[in-house]
């Protein structure tokens, strides 16, 4: 059989982090960690972790021992979720390393934001970051896999990623993606704009993560799409699917489902290549390509995604509308239903307004800073990943050492604060926040901790200049959170049922989910951070608030319930 089989895993994690703690920029960030033990089941053994995400990097071993079987598989695992299985899991992170230099690792945008939500300013260094950090692992190959957060991608976007690499790209999406001019191109290598793209099988790649299919129904759902035409004139064409790496853990028998499905397909007759490989050997000739094949233009929607509420498309298509938490095509903001309730998404509008305005002022402060010091400030904000990554970067004897980082800043020291308050920024756009439904959740408050110790400390180092007073209302806009439904006129949004922009919906949304606080979860994050990080005449910002609710509990996600939690009512930080 001439079809041939590729999966791809995306592995992330965001972290538990509740407190940045202080430094000078010199070193890697160190941080408080939330302490809510959990356990998840795996074949049978039981996997503790002091939170979710040290239960999910220890469980990383059994997956790397699987994966390191197979073939035709790609993984991707984002650089601040790898750093962290080195300091946490460090034979994890050894075997994965091996297994990714076996296989095809994909590069990904570090901190895993939605990028094209990011300005183009920060674009350009995490796409350039993505493949210094890949660098030890993706070795001479002249095609290589990348994989935007969420597969949320423009044309820009593209084409940012792409200027910063001299290998050709194959850009892994979803099939809703597409759009598809001739039935030809599907499963086929398939040009977009310099690149290359692969849209996976959304309704297989789901059956396997949400348990849908047995094993015999997941083979002869794949075989179903052999194309005749293709065997009959001899040419290769590829079935691609993806899924995160934890829906490897979905239940205890998820890894032996995997094996046994692609056991499965090789008795078949089906070969597993991956997508790159596919791209590849179309391209040196060793597979036999269709009339124009690999320079078929394949258009790709704008701002669509893998992961949207398909429920809500008006064109078959995704869009990242879930982020946004209004409908792209037409602007209605709709509500979704969780833990038993429906929840408007006006939060996530606000939300992500906030978080666009706080990275400008970030930003802002950042590039007058080194403008001061006369420094290069995209090169050294690039740079500044070796002290960011730097465990990770000497694990691979690359460079790490202050003249090399400092080079472009002509040596000032001064520039490492501002490169330490850049990367916290970065590490405080994390997607997942705004991909669930309610906002009282452990990611929603790591987020608006880091960001409130980057706002903090520019307003130390600003301290005495006109600069200052910036980076004190962005703060105050993260306290006073609450007050962005008047400030910003929410209300005049269209709703899509009728009631999802009004102040009680607004206030619904708002509601804390622990016991021990009257905050919403955005300032009581700040707070938090406040209360330990301001001084002086600084605190007088929270000198009105009642500190005893300044506590870092927070609500439980939906998708991690499942877990053998110690607190299963809330997700608690036991200080």
């Amino acid at each position: 059989m001439l079809m041939k089989y590729a999966h791809h895993f995306h592995a992330y994690q965001p972290g538990d982090i509740v407190h940045v703690k202080d430094g000078d920029g010199s070193r890697p960030l160190e941080y408080e960690e939330r302490r809510s033990p959990v356990a998840i089941r795996i074949r049978g053994e039981e996997v503790k972790g002091e939170n979710w995400t040290r239960a999910m990097l220890y469980s990383y071993e059994h997956i790397a021992d699987t994966l390191s079987r197979m073939e035709g598989v790609s993984i991707d695992i984002e650089p601040f979720t790898f750093l962290m299985l080195l300091r946490y899991r460090r034979r994890a992170f050894e075997d994965t390393v091996e297994l990714l230099q076996r296989f095809d690792a994909v590069p990904t945008t570090p901190f895993h934001p939605i990028v094209p939500h990011l300005d183009e300013f920060e674009q350009r260094i995490l796409a350039r970051v993505s493949f210094d950090f890949y660098a030890p692992l993706i070795g001479k190959k002249s095609v290589i896999g990348y994989w935007l957060p969420e597969a949320v991608i423009t044309r820009k976007t593209a084409e940012i990623v792409e200027s910063s690499t001299d290998r050709r790209l194959v850009f892994l999406l979803d099939e809703r993606q597409l759009l598809y001019d001739f039935p030809q191109a599907k499963h086929s290598c398939n040009r977009y704009s310099n690149s290359f793209v692969f849209g996976r099988e959304w309704s297989l790649s789901d059956a396997f993560a949400f348990n849908t299919l047995d094993v015999p129904g997941l083979v002869e759902r794949t075989l179903s799409y052999r194309d005749d035409h293709k065997e009959n004139l001899g040419i290769p064409y590829l079935v691609f699917t993806a899924s995160d790496l934890e829906s490897l853990l979905g239940n205890p028998k998820q890894l032996d489902r995997f094996t046994a499905w692609m056991d499965g397909l090789e008795g078949r007759g089906v070969e597993r290549v991956s997508a790159m490989e596919f791209v590849a050997k179309k391209l040196s000739g060793e597979f036999r390509r269709l009339d124009g094949e690999c320079s078929f233009e394949m258009p790709v929607k704008d701002y669509s995604s893998w992961s949207d509420y398909f429920d809500l498309s008006l064109d078959g298509k995704t869009s990242d509308s879930r982020w946004l938490g209004y409908r792209r095509a037409d602007g209605r903001v709709f509500a979704r239903e969780a833990r038993g309730k429906r929840i408007s998404q006006l939060w996530k509008v606000a939300f992500t307004r906030l978080f666009e305005e706080l990275n400008r002022a970030v930003r802002l402060g950042v590039l007058r800073g080194l403008a001061e010091l006369n420094a290069r400030p995209e090169e050294f904000l690039v740079r500044y990943a070796r002290v960011f990554f730097r465990d990770y970067y000497d694990h691979f004897g690359l460079e790490t050492s202050m003249d090399y980082v400092l080079e472009p800043a002509n040596g000032d020291e001064k520039a490492l604060r501002l490169g330490r308050i850049y990367y916290l920024m970065l590490l405080a756009n994390h997607s997942c926040p705004r991909f669930w439904e309610n906002l009282d959740t452990r990611v929603a408050f790591g987020n608006v901790s880091v960001m409130a110790k980057a706002l903090i400390e520019l307003m130390r180092y600003f301290d005495g200049s006109e600069l200052q007073g910036l980076f004190i209302e962005a703060y105050l806009k993260l306290l006073s959170f609450d007050k962005l439904y008047h400030l910003w006129n929410l209300s005049a949004m269209p709703p899509l049922e009728g009631w999802e922009t009004s102040r009680r919906a607004w206030e619904e949304a708002l509601k804390p989910e622990v016991p021990n606080s009257g905050y919403n979860v955005v300032t009581r994050a700040a707070l938090y951070v406040g209360k330990r990080d301001l001084r002086g005449e600084l605190r007088d910002l929270i000198g009105h608030y009642n500190l005893d609710w300044a506590v870092a509990d927070t609500g439980h996600i939906p998708g991690e319930v499942h877990g053998d939690w110690e607190n299963p009512e809330w997700c608690e930080h036991r200080e």
